[in-house]
């Protein structure tokens, strides 16, 4: 099948995308917040065009993944990717995160990848990892009130909270220079809206809140991070820059300019680092 639903211990189905040979090496793709798998388009044609096998998956309570009321944190994340994993029986597979996506996979690879010897190498791209909130510990991070007023707003509105994370700091179109695409917001706002108000807002606490200090520590595939100097979204300096010295085996990469939604805006120069980080 070339998608399909998996059900997971607590009985969430998760919906998943699998693309491309089943006998080449695959890339694993996990969605930021509080997106779907969809938002891998672009990446996972290039590695399909590329001759690989792409995997994607909706976060539980995101895209077409049922919208629950429980399991919302980083731990049920990870433990419903290894589900997906496992269903397909994934082997020698490259996981690529982005932004909320990053923590997951950073806790995948640690609690489930390297474990049962699944992974081959991990992508970090724009990751919340290691901790996104400031504490007395993480005096770099991003005060609680910021992310109080993301609950805030969406509880409110989240249409058009949604509205204006994707024409404003999540693809830097709020920059005087920017080249602003009305497909990609409003691409960005029809996969929001399509998952659950109740993981979403939850997510907020997950992705902000979750030391994966740990997680990254003990991640010892190879481990490509990358992220851009203008990222409004994940201050690059609490996020990039401490990932790097806390994996076992890390290459960092920062792009001069490049936001937060990098991944999209400049695809054109990021898939073929990410192929040749997968091919070396």
């Amino acid at each position: 099948m070339a998608s399909g639903f998996i059900k997971t211990k607590d009985g969430t189905e998760i919906f998943y995308k699998d693309w491309g040979p089943k006998d080449a090496q695959p890339i694993v793709f996990h969605h930021g917040w509080p997106l779907s798998a969809d938002d891998w388009d672009a990446q996972m044609l290039f590695f399909l065009a590329n001759g690989y096998r792409t995997v994607a998956h909706d976060r539980r309570g995101h895209g077409r993944s049922t919208q629950v009321d429980t399991g919302n944190d980083m731990d049920h994340y990870a433990a419903d990717a290894s589900a997906v994993v496992e269903h397909l029986d994934l082997r020698n597979a490259v996981h690529i995160g982005h932004s909320t996506g990053g923590g997951e996979v950073a806790r995948y690879v640690a609690r489930y990848g390297q474990p049962q010897g699944r992974v081959a190498k991990a992508v970090l791209v724009s990751s919340v990892p290691p901790l996104m909130l400031k504490t007395p510990n993480n005096p770099g991070g991003t005060p609680l009130s910021v992310f109080d007023g993301f609950r805030a707003a969406l509880a409110a509105n989240r249409a058009q909270f949604y509205r204006d994370v994707a024409s404003g700091p999540f693809y830097g179109f709020n920059r005087p220079d920017a080249k602003v695409s009305q497909g990609v917001i409003d691409n960005w706002w029809r996969q929001g809206m399509m998952g659950g108000a109740i993981a979403q807002y939850e997510g907020i606490k997950a992705f902000s809140e979750t030391d994966q200090t740990d997680d990254l520590k003990a991640m010892a595939v190879p481990t490509l991070i990358l992220q851009g100097d203008d990222d409004q979204i994940v201050p690059y300096k609490d996020a990039s820059m401490l990932q790097v010295k806390l994996v076992q085996n890390g290459t960092l990469k920062i792009y001069k300019g490049y936001p937060h939604g990098m991944l999209t805006t400049h695809a054109d120069v990021i898939n073929p680092d990410l192929l040749a980080f997968v091919k070396g």
